[in-house]
């Protein structure tokens, strides 16, 4: 029988114990968050975050990987302009006093902790606490960029050799610990990590050491991250680029060497269909993420913003006399996948189950409404050809006169399907399972993106959305493009005077990405 020593997964017992505070034992995990993509987090680094008490991150660290630590203490030691910067001292003391106290302390630093992170010192403090610690490495930058970049940062034919150097030596040394003639004779590939300040001095030395003013670089920023960027140069034209420092704020590396020529044959990051295109997304914050998704897998730079919030109604009553009276309706109809959701688990919380509908026939407005059925183990019986209200309207009017029909749907919304459904003779029941309430306050920072022109689509799942855009944003939408995920939704966009430039072909998220992508192409 095998002991958890054998699993890798399985942490040591002093470890087990500090992480579940079964004594007064502290524990440090070095964790490496990768180049800024929160994807990039090894499963390693995901599992100590998902157990420990307190987080410590940097600037560097993309602060999506929180959502790993939803029970910790999120604590940030600085991001550069936005925040101050603790000085490595604070740190280790803020780790320390955490530790000393007996939690699992995660210090996530960007990269890897083994590169130019500073780790060593870290490290020292804890060995000193006699405080148990592991290191989990990470994607450091110069790796990331031979992926994400196109530049293949060693190659059989090119470059045998890597080395990673820094651009920023410790302040208050004598004299630089670098031998820039070795490295401007170096054979192979150098990148060069925090270099954007520096540049002016590293490019002299390297050219002083007798490197060759048209070396091809690439200075890439922000690696792995949506809004990446990428400037290709020869290396006496490096420091023009980036002095000043605002030119090319850091995140920056650059790589110097004849394999950065490989970068427009090998580049998948920039020729994504929707690269370069901002989409703000106004989904509500819960529900966003099915639309976030495919956007970036796209390439585009989503900003997110609510412009409508889903919550349960006021009050159950009117869905609880809908559940007792579920016998009575021949026809159950579910015109949204939130309308499934919210219906579904007030039957379950009230101590029912799915076979309160067993003789009612179920509609859907489409199929993600009855792939959402599905997962309460409910066959959906209708479905119309085209995925809208009007084609359930057609779907359905046929055979519903004299029936009594339950429309399940939001507060508010589109009335052509239980006008449809009256004007066929059906008796209908509109019961709002859910609200969408508007969104009063827009944020600052969207606004001022949208009125510099900085937001390039804006994403519209629903009529109620349409309606409260102008009234959060105003004339600052004025520069946008529209997509829309339904023609009742364009329509809604329109009678505000807002020209929509994609509506998606089916009433889904990935038909509207398609949407966009193909009125870019057009």
């Amino acid at each position: 029988m095998n002991s958890h020593r054998d699993d890798p997964t399985h942490p040591t017992a002093t470890q087990t114990s500090a992480a579940d505070s079964g004594n007064r034992s502290g524990f440090v995990a070095l964790v490496g968050a990768g180049p800024g993509h929160p994807e990039l987090l090894t499963l390693r680094g995901q599992y100590w975050l998902g157990r420990c008490d307190v987080v410590l991150y940097d600037g560097l660290s993309n602060a999506e990987m929180l959502a790993h630590a939803p029970q910790a203490e999120h604590i940030c030691v600085g991001k550069h302009g936005q925040s101050r910067i603790w000085t490595q001292p604070e740190i280790i003391a803020e780790t320390l006093r955490h530790a000393e106290a007996g939690k699992s302390v995660v210090r996530l630093k960007g990269g890897d902790p083994a590169v130019f992170a500073r780790t060593s010192e870290e490290v020292d403090a804890l060995v000193a606490a006699d405080i148990p610690f592991e290191i989990v490495p990470g994607i450091t930058a110069a790796l990331a960029a031979g992926s994400y970049a196109g530049i293949p940062i060693t190659h059989r034919g090119i470059a045998s050799a890597v080395a990673l150097v820094t651009g920023h030596e410790e302040p208050g040394k004598p004299e630089s610990a670098l031998d820039w003639n070795a490295l401007a004779a170096f054979p192979g590939t150098l990148v060069i990590y925090m270099g954007v300040t520096t540049a002016e001095v590293w490019t002299r030395a390297l050219l002083e050491g007798g490197k060759s003013p048209d070396t091809p670089c690439a200075i890439v920023r922000r690696c792995s991250l949506p809004d990446q960027q990428q400037i290709t140069c020869r290396l006496d034209e490096v420091a023009d680029r980036l002095t000043p420092a605002s030119r090319f704020r850091p995140p920056v590396i650059t790589i110097v060497g004849d394999v950065t020529r490989l970068a427009e044959s090998m580049d998948w990051f920039s020729r994504r269909p929707l690269y370069g295109q901002r989409v703000l997304v106004t989904r509500p914050s819960d529900q966003a993420t099915e639309l976030v998704r495919p956007l970036e897998d796209l390439g585009a730079t989503v900003v997110k913003h609510s412009v409508i919030e889903i919550k349960s109604p006021d009050t159950w009553d009117d869905v609880d006399n809908a559940i007792d009276q579920l016998a009575i309706y021949q026809t159950v109809v579910f015109a949204s996948t939130n309308a499934v959701q919210f219906f579904l688990d007030r039957v379950i919380e009230r101590g029912l189950d799915m076979r309160c509908l067993a003789k009612s026939r179920i509609a859907a407005v489409g199929k993600t409404t009855a792939l959402r059925l599905s997962e309460y183990h409910l066959n959906v019986d209708v479905i119309p050809d085209e995925h809208n209200a009007e084609g359930l309207v057609r779907a359905l009017k046929p055979d519903v006169a004299d029936q009594n029909v339950l429309i399940v749907r939001a507060n508010r919304g589109s009335r052509v399907l239980p006008e449809g459904l009256r004007d066929a003779g059906a008796k209908v029941n509109e019961l709002a399972a859910y609200q969408n309430v508007d969104v009063k306050d827009a944020d600052p920072k969207a606004t001022e993106m949208l009125r510099k022109g900085e937001i390039d689509w804006v994403t519209v799942t629903s009529s109620a959305t349409a309606e409260n855009l102008q009234h959060l944003f105003g004339d600052a939408i004025a520069k946008c493009r529209f997509a829309a995920i339904s023609p009742i939704t364009a329509e809604a966009l329109q009678s505000h005077q807002l020209t929509v430039d994609a509506v998606a072909e089916l009433p889904s998220m990935p038909s509207l990405v398609d949407a966009i992508a193909q009125a870019i192409r057009q």
